[in-house]
């Protein structure tokens, strides 16, 4: 699915919500709703009013990483992007050139067994394409316990149109958990970055429910839109419990971010009951496979040219996700992990609710 839109270069959103102004929170951003073709424009903080009792938000607690190390391979300079660890205790790795201006450019994948060298006489080996054909993602064996190297020298993945630099904290949502082997997210699962705990409880008071998963999301593919490869992921039983609770006692299941759909659909069975799972999952999300139990989706605003909007239009409809992207590029909206959310909803619903004032 590509757009008909074109997203101009000034609707990047170049730092954070809460660095844009004094005074403003993470939670300082705008919330597009689309409910079938029809949207409306309001401030994230309404989003208790747009839910309601019995509804069920799906979040990952997928921890960031610190992913980005700075090597080099012979004598020329390169950035480390880890994406995720395999089964064999080796990394898919994303090798990119430094650009000059504390950002980064794809560049040629391999060849094989290419040697970087990376901080504290720490060897990457280069072994294989991650996919056949695939020269963006390498699989690479390292000689060094790779979740401490991150810790010691890793900084947050950045892309060019982000204005500088960010703390890692930038880069965590609220519902991020810390995991036992050190395993997360080479890029934040950022469709959660405007909730605060305030909101939670906001949410929380008015009746709307919780389930947590975990999908740990890769490096992904700015250039070449690339669909997402196999990603670890866990559905607690809990979490399985309380959605199909939700549905039969006729709330709404809502996904907070792509990655959620992603988890709790790799989770639930062509009878769409869902169970606890884990392990790896290659499912792509689109309108031929459907969804089963994914009513909504709050999610960033995404390039016009993205594999994840065939997931939007497979929860959505394709009318309905070019209707709001072309209102979010007339509305001047802002893109990419630091900017404005969209919620699609069910177009059944599309007089139930309202905001609190605060409409934009």
């Amino acid at each position: 699915m590509t757009l008909a839109v074109r997203v101009p270069e000034e609707l990047a959103a170049r730092v954070p919500a809460e660095q844009r102004g004094q005074g403003l929170g993470r939670d300082a951003v705008r919330l597009l709703v689309s409910r079938g073709t029809e949207v409306s424009h309001h401030a994230f903080t309404d989003l208790p009013a747009l839910l309601r009792a019995g509804d069920l938000l799906i979040v990952n607690t997928s921890r960031t990483l610190p992913a980005a190390v700075d090597g080099t391979l012979g004598h020329a300079r390169v950035v480390v992007h880890f994406s995720t660890r395999g089964d064999d205790g080796r990394w898919a790795v994303e090798l990119r050139d430094p650009d000059g201006r504390g950002t980064t450019r794809a560049r040629a994948g391999g060849p094989a067994y290419s040697v970087v060298r990376l901080p504290g006489d720490v060897r990457l080996i280069l072994d294989e394409p991650l996919a056949p054909g695939s020269g963006r993602l390498w699989w690479a064996r390292v000689s060094a316990d790779v979740p401490a190297l991150l810790r010691r020298h890793g900084r947050a993945i950045r892309y060019s149109y982000t204005e500088r630099d960010q703390p890692l904290s930038a880069h965590q949502t609220v519902f991020a958990l810390p995991s036992a082997d050190g395993s997360g997210s080479a890029e934040m699962p950022s469709a959660a970055r405007p909730f605060t705990a305030d909101l939670v409880a906001r949410l929380v008071s008015r009746g709307v429910q919780f389930a947590p998963v975990t999908l740990h999301t890769g490096v992904a593919s700015p250039e070449a839109h690339e669909p997402p490869y196999p990603e670890l992921f866990e559905v607690p039983g809990a979490s399985a419990r309380l959605v199909n609770a939700a549905r039969a006692g006729g709330g709404r299941v809502i996904a907070v971010g792509t990655t959620a759909v992603r988890a709790v659909e790799s989770a639930t069975g062509p009878d769409g009951v869902v169970g606890a799972a884990a392990g790896r999952t290659e499912l792509v999300v689109t309108p031929e496979r459907g969804v089963r139990v994914v009513d909504g989706l709050l999610t960033g605003l995404h390039e016009p040219q993205a594999s994840h909007l065939l997931m939007l239009e497979a929860i959505a409809g394709r009318a309905a996700v070019d209707r709001g992207y072309a209102e979010a590029v007339r509305r001047l909206y802002l893109w990419h992990e630091f900017g404005d959310v969209h919620l699609l909803l069910p177009e059944e619903f599309a007089h139930a609710e309202s905001c609190e004032g605060n409409c934009w």
